[in-house]
């Protein structure tokens, strides 16, 4: 329900910002090359991927607040990954129009389950110490995805 609303509002703003652009021809006070590149980011592939985790992550964390404070550790876990999803998505905003052929549907799988691999290396910090087994290997899964996307974003 709450993802519904939420491609509803993005598709009103899409269309209220398209009428008025229609109405001034075009021509706004801000440099039209940021705005059309922004726009081309935001509906990218990859940005979409990060935006429908994000707003999951959110829906959870709402059903948690009702009946949670802010120190369980699920609601810490959910606002943890939601800072690293936001990085990431900065992240993907940072990228030129020139080069948002690279802003895959691919490339959004790769930073999001990235983001799931570093919330569960926080969380298996929290049990052991980095000389652990299991904390080395989520780190190493981390670097790998990491070298990934860095073939794609350098």
């Amino acid at each position: 329900m709450l993802l519904r609303k939420t491609i509803y509002i993005i598709a009103g703003i899409f269309l209220l910002s398209s009428f008025c652009a229609a109405q001034t021809g075009g021509k706004t006070k801000t440099s039209p090359v940021s705005v059309q590149t922004a726009a081309m980011v935001k509906y990218s592939p990859a940005y979409a991927e990060l935006l429908l985790r994000r707003t999951e992550r959110e829906s959870e964390l709402e059903e948690f607040a009702l009946d949670y404070t802010d120190e369980f550790p699920k609601v810490k876990e959910i606002k943890f990954e939601l800072g690293l999803l936001n990085k990431e998505m900065d992240r993907v905003l940072t990228v030129n129009a020139s080069e948002s052929g690279k802003l895959t549907l691919a490339l959004g799988k790769l930073l999001v389950r990235k983001t799931e691999i570093e919330t569960d290396l926080w969380n298996l910090r929290k049990q052991y110490k980095d000389d652990h087994a299991e904390v080395k290997r989520a780190k190493r899964k981390v670097e790998i995805y990491e070298k990934a996307i860095k073939e794609i974003l350098p």
